[in-house]
């Protein structure tokens, strides 16, 4: 590991050390912070939530986004907490677990699950709660810095999940081990790149959708849950969602599967909505305006 990411490791050991809540109320802080500077994060998180409730006043609408802000700003700065201790220690932070019987039932009917998790809430805390159940694979893109892969490998420990990257040998890959009856987890809600997805409303806008996960489910005939772990209030800790997939998404054709693929996104959304990554450009493709730009100006 290179000396930069070890400093790295080191500090996120530090302020591990710090209670959640604690963590939490930085992250919050950092959140009213970066909206209050007017930031391109608050910018492209308020066009989000203006297209998600279209109808919402003024008001209701400053108080919804000044709650998402800061729920961002606590994702970010929890890491230290889930990336800085021991992963079963972690886990220990998990309060309450709804949905388990539909996974528990996934697995033993032995024909594979894809585990859809959303950018919702805690999701590296998730992936420590489901790789104790049973190993999976992720499909992931590489980040950017090389040294930071070993950073991840260090952090998640023997609970880290196979990491199988977003290109044709690791798709096979995903095929194989569903075919064995294995797990396997995907973001539904990635925007793929332009050719590789479909256009279908999410929350009543059309976005560019991934193909990969209705393909797989189509495919392989693997049981398709929703899953993500809710941050609760006060640094209470989190509890564990996990919902089934809308009818219709492994619906072999695209048209109907990719709605109801993010259907089972906004399912989730919905039971805690500013925990998502509102910030992100979902609307956005070559061949159409930009939401973002428009509402700037």
């Amino acid at each position: 590991m290179r000396p930069d990411i070890y400093l790295i490791y080191l500090l996120l050991r530090l302020f591990g050390l710090l209670p959640l809540r604690v963590l939490h109320g930085i992250g919050a802080g950092i959140g009213r912070f970066s909206l209050w500077c007017g930031s391109r994060t608050a910018h492209n998180t308020s066009v989000n939530l203006r297209i998600a409730r279209p109808g919402q006043g003024d008001a209701a609408h400053a108080e919804l986004l000044r709650v998402a802000m800061m729920e961002s700003g606590k994702s970010a700065t929890e890491i230290a907490k889930i990336w800085g201790s021991d992963a079963e220690r972690t886990l220990e932070m998990v309060r309450e677990v709804r949905g388990e019987a539909l996974f528990d039932a996934a697995l033993a009917a032995g024909k594979g699950v894809i585990i859809a998790a959303p950018h919702l809430g805690c999701w590296e805390l998730l992936n420590y709660w489901l790789c104790r159940k049973t190993p999976m694979a992720i499909l992931y893109r590489p980040p950017r810095i090389a040294a930071v892969e070993a950073l991840l490998r260090k952090v998640r420990g023997g609970l880290a999940p196979e990491q199988v990257r977003a290109e044709g040998a690791g798709v096979r890959t995903l095929y194989k081990r569903l075919a064995a009856g294995g797990t396997v987890g995907i973001l539904p809600d990635q925007k793929p790149r332009e050719g590789d997805g479909e256009f279908a409303p999410f929350f009543g806008r059309e976005a560019l959708t991934m193909v990969l996960l209705p393909r797989l489910a189509a495919r392989t005939g693997a049981t398709v849950l929703f899953a993500f772990a809710e941050r609760l209030p006060n640094g209470e800790g989190y509890r564990i969602h996990l919902l089934p997939a809308p009818e219709g998404l492994a619906d072999a054709d695209l048209a109907v599967a990719c709605p109801a693929l993010n259907r089972g996104v906004e399912n989730c959304v919905e039971l805690a909505f500013a925990q998502y990554q509102w910030h992100y450009k979902r609307y956005t493709a070559n061949d159409r305006t930009s939401p973002y730009d428009v509402q700037k100006r």
